[in-house]
């Protein structure tokens, strides 16, 4: 029952440690993607940190304005410290601005230690998740809303306007932990598997979803599975490899995270990276070089569904 291989998605650049945010480069690479038959542009979630990057949610309404077709993510954004009706009305409205092209990608975050700094007490993450989940696909499905959960409660609530895709757009969950798998199974349209796991390790957590899946009564063919891959195509992997600490140690303010997660080298190991993880389960991949954009365009394409 495995899908066949959908295609690759482009991480678009969001991240720019020398401070300066170039537009030209955002929309030159966002444009040359969608022409060259990637299926989708993706952005992430940091707020709080040293990393210049710009907002996710921001940069997928501006790709909306420069874009035609592809569809838009972002992958993923931390969902116990979003405010659910806001964040429900700002996709709805990228939903509707970029005419039904948006995939959304949620996660519980790593921690609750920023918690405070968003107005919540650390504590109650999973409880927070799981009635953000549900009052978002409440007010985005239904014309007048009742919520009483233990932590989210609304009475005779309604919003507009409602997203383009119905029943909604595309939930992708971000999860690692076999709970989170399993809630993924339950509540998701689909699963990312985390940039930072190995193909052994994505291969046991796909074994796992499949499982859930199962137990859910859901059928696999129509509930894709991808996987952010940090990539760097240079025939001098040392260089590939310093490039590739300086940026995690930029954005993630961890150098050695680099060489833990990432495949960079010639391009012919770089395809037998990635051929591993599709091999390990991965029916669509979510390309993320960090520099050298137009030349990663090019150097992945193969990935790309005609």
């Amino acid at each position: 029952m495995d899908q066949e291989f959908m295609g690759a998605g482009f991480a678009v650049p969001q991240v720019f440690p020398d401070g300066n945010v170039d537009l030209t480069v955002i929309r030159d690479v966002s444009v040359a993607a969608e022409r060259m038959g990637y299926d989708s542009l993706w952005t992430q979630e940091r707020i709080i940190g040293p990393s210049i990057s710009l907002e996710p949610l921001a940069l997928l309404s501006y790709l909306a304005a420069v874009t035609q077709t592809v569809r838009l993510g972002v992958s993923v954004l931390v969902l116990p410290l979003r405010s659910p009706p806001q964040l429900a009305k700002i996709l709805a409205t990228i939903d509707v601005l970029s005419d039904g092209r948006l995939d959304v990608g949620i996660g519980l975050g790593g921690s609750d230690k920023d918690a405070p700094a968003y107005g919540y007490e650390p504590g109650r993450r999973v409880r927070r998740f799981n009635e953000a989940v549900e009052l978002i696909d409440a007010l985005w499905k239904n014309e007048t809303v009742e919520y009483d959960g233990e932590l989210y409660n609304l009475s005779d609530g309604s919003m507009g306007p409602k997203p383009v895709q119905k029943p909604r757009p595309p939930v992708w969950f971000g999860a690692r932990a076999e709970a989170a798998i399993r809630r993924a199974a339950r509540y998701g349209d689909g699963w990312m598997g985390p940039g930072s796991s190995s193909a052994d390790d994505f291969r046991a957590s796909v074994a796992t979803l499949r499982e859930a899946l199962d137990a859910e009564g859901r059928d696999p063919v129509s509930y894709p599975v991808s996987k952010r891959v940090y990539v760097a195509i240079d025939d001098d992997a040392d260089r590939a490899k310093r490039r590739l600490t300086d940026w995690f140690g930029h954005h993630y303010g961890n150098r050695e995270m680099a060489s833990r997660v990432s495949i960079w080298g010639p391009a012919e190991h770089c395809y037998e990276e990635i051929d591993a993880i599709t091999d390990a389960g991965a029916e669509h991949l979510l390309l993320n070089p960090v520099f050298d954009y137009n030349e990663h365009l090019d150097g992945l394409r193969r990935y790309t569904r005609p």
